[in-house]
C-alpha cells in the first residue's frame, strides 16, 4: 500500500483546495483504493465513503444497483465499472466516484476474464475508464497494481477540470 499513498496525496491536495468530495465502489481491490485516500491526514474533508462490491448481492445491497442495470452488458467491463461508479456518486452524493472491479487471481473469475483483468471508472463532472491487463496471476500484485490504476485514472480525472 506504501507505493498508493503518493497518489494519494496528489489526489488529496486537490480535493481539499476545490472543497470537493469522493466515494469509492471497488471490487478485486479490496479496499485498497479507500484505504490509501483514507491514509491522508484530513481525509475526512473529502472522503465520503466506500464500499467494497465484491459479489452481486454487495452489489445491489450498497450501491442499491439493481440486475437489471447490467442487462445485456458484461459486468466487468468499463461499461460496468461506469454503472458502479455513477450509482456510487448518486448514492453517496459526492462530486467524484471510483469504481473498480475485474479479476485479481490466482485465476479468472466466474465471468471469463482473466487473473490479471481489471476495468475502472471515475464518475463525476468528467468521466473516464480504463482496462487494465497484467497477464499475471499473481493476486496481491495484481490488487497493488489496480489500485495505482484507479488512482492514476482519478488523479488525470479530476486534473483535467478547471
Amino acid at each position: 500500500m506504501q507505493d498508493l499513498i503518493p497518489l494519494a496525496e496528489k489526489i488529496a491536495v486537490i480535493l481539499k483546495d476545490r472543497r470537493e468530495n469522493i466515494a469509492v465502489a471497488e471490487s478485486t481491490t479490496g479496499g485498497l483504493i479507500s484505504a490509501a485516500l483514507l491514509s491522508i491526514p484530513g481525509a475526512s474533508t473529502y472522503f465520503v465513503g466506500g464500499a467494497v462490491v465484491y459479489t452481486l448481492k454487495a452489489r445491489r445491497a450498497m450501491l442499491d444497483v439493481p440486475d437489471s442495470a447490467f442487462a445485456g452488458i458484461k459486468s466487468v467491463t468499463a461499461e460496468g465499472a461506469m454503472i458502479l461508479a455513477r450509482a456510487a456518486r448518486t448514492r453517496f452524493e459526492v462530486t467524484w466516484s471510483i469504481a473498480e472491479i475485474g479479476a485479481s487471481g490466482p485465476t479468472g473469475n466466474r465471468y471469463g476474464d482473466p487473473a490479471g483483468h481489471s476495468c475502472i471508472a471515475v464518475a463525476g463532472p468528467v468521466e473516464r475508464s480504463i482496462t487494465v491487463e497484467t497477464g499475471n496471476g499473481d493476486r496481491v500484485a495484481n490488487m497493488r497494481t489496480f489500485g495505482a490504476a484507479a488512482l492514476n485514472l482519478l488523479i488525470k480525472s479530476i486534473s483535467s477540470r478547471s
